[in-house]
């Protein structure tokens, strides 16, 4: 028995009939989808919060794309599949936190389906030896060689993980430039793309920072938690992902894939600003 959820409950009869009637004119988006840890673990807070996908939820998220003739498409392609027909038909995955649960729980899953995925590694937890980021256990590089090996794209999410706009332009620069060499020396491949750690700031002094430091840097596309599905006109540097977790029934994950829970990035900002962040 699903559990009430408002979001949910907006999103599915409310926001979703609005979707499917613009369908026929609004179809210029692209579901980013952004999860965490694929493991069981069971978690206390607001399903909204939950960054924790099961095994069995996972599977039946890629078998729904499977079934409905998905292309998994990597962030370096966004842009030009705007460019395509059956838009909606496209879908680009990530995984924020470089852990283990993904080479054990989530890659056995993709390979079943053949599709590919973009892992973002926050470097200071990425080591040779196995460290640990809030509790959860770290891939090591042998293992980030290994899946990059396999076809899994992988992208900075920094050094430390830190709220970025709590440090200096040169605190900033040094994250996600120390990052993605970290990224490249150990795996030989450059890294283009660039995942904003914790709620992005609705701050425009520090968007227009970040995006100069990404630029200089060396990336070409960024994502960050803003919800929503991502638009063609959207800043390639900040771009809105919908988060998946194991409360996202197979009816919330398409009407989030359809963009009928594309709404919820209004409050999210409005909450934001009020916060001052």
């Amino acid at each position: 028995m699903i559990n009430f959820r408002l979001d949910r409950f907006l999103t599915l009869h409310f926001f979703n009939r609005i979707v499917k009637k613009q369908s026929s004119v609004d179809n210029d988006r692209i579901p980013i989808l952004m999860y965490h840890s694929i493991s069981d673990e069971k978690e206390t807070s607001h399903p909204y919060y939950h960054v924790n996908t099961s095994q069995a939820v996972f599977d039946a998220h890629m078998r729904y794309l499977h079934e409905n003739n998905y292309a998994v498409i990597s962030l370096a392609d966004l842009k030009s599949s705007f460019n395509t027909k059956n838009l909606f038909q496209h879908v680009v995955i990530t995984f924020d936190d470089g852990l283990y649960d993904f080479l054990t729980n989530a890659f056995p899953i993709l390979k079943k389906y053949n599709f590919g995925a973009t892992v973002f590694l926050p470097t200071g937890f990425i080591h040779n030896a196995r460290l640990s980021f809030n509790g959860r256990k770290c891939l090591t590089w042998n293992e980030v060689r290994k899946l990059s090996s396999e076809g899994i794209n992988f992208g900075s999410h920094t050094v430390t993980h830190p709220q970025l706009s709590n440090l200096s332009t040169k605190g900033i620069e040094n994250e996600i430039k120390l990052s993605k060499y970290r990224i490249e020396d150990e795996t030989g491949i450059t890294v283009k793309s660039f995942s904003c750690p914790y709620a992005f700031p609705e701050n425009k002094e520090f968007g227009i920072t970040l995006r100069t430091l990404l630029e200089e840097c060396g990336y070409t596309s960024g994502v960050t938690t803003r919800i929503g599905t991502a638009r063609k006109a959207d800043d390639v540097f900040f771009q809105s992902r919908l988060p998946a977790n194991s409360a996202d029934d197979i009816l919330l994950f398409r009407a989030k894939l359809e963009g009928a829970y594309d709404w919820l990035s209004q409050p999210q900002r409005f909450i934001k600003r009020f916060k001052g962040k």
